[in-house]
């Protein structure tokens, strides 16, 4: 039985120590890699101060803190969907410079298009109208 105990022993610290000399499965990125990668995802995040510019070219102390975390998660390995993923559940869907389109965008997405039907439908009305006034 202690022949047992001690074999068991000398297996469980032979793991304990095999596992602690293992070796990350995925090398990290050079610290160039990440700032290009950070750059990338962050033209893509709006700065929730500054409205319209992306957190690349925000000023603001929000946006810095938005680019420390973008880029901690590059550094941990994460894919650019996953970060952007995290980003848009932390803050929503403001903070996509280029938002989904989904059944509560479909007024921001189709009111461009809505707007040139009708000055097209005003110009055409206006253009008839003057060409019906002329003797």
């Amino acid at each position: 039985m202690k022949r047992l105990v001690v074999i068991a022993f000398v297996l469980l610290a032979g793991f304990v120590v095999g596992a602690s000399y293992a070796q990350d499965p995925q090398p990290r990125p050079s610290e160039a890699e990440v700032e290009q990668r950070a750059r990338e995802i962050g033209r893509g995040l709006r700065c929730v101060m500054c409205k319209n510019e992306s957190i690349e070219e925000s000023p603001s102390t929000t946006a810095q803190d938005m680019r420390r975390i973008v880029r901690q998660r590059v550094r941990n390995g994460e894919t650019d969907a996953e970060i952007m993923d995290y980003m848009q559940s932390r803050y929503g869907d403001f903070i996509l410079l280029k938002p989904p389109v989904q059944a509560n965008t479909y007024l921001l997405w189709g009111l461009p298009f809505m707007l040139l039907i009708l000055a097209l439908l005003w110009f055409w009305r206006a253009a008839r109208k003057y060409t019906d006034d002329r003797p």
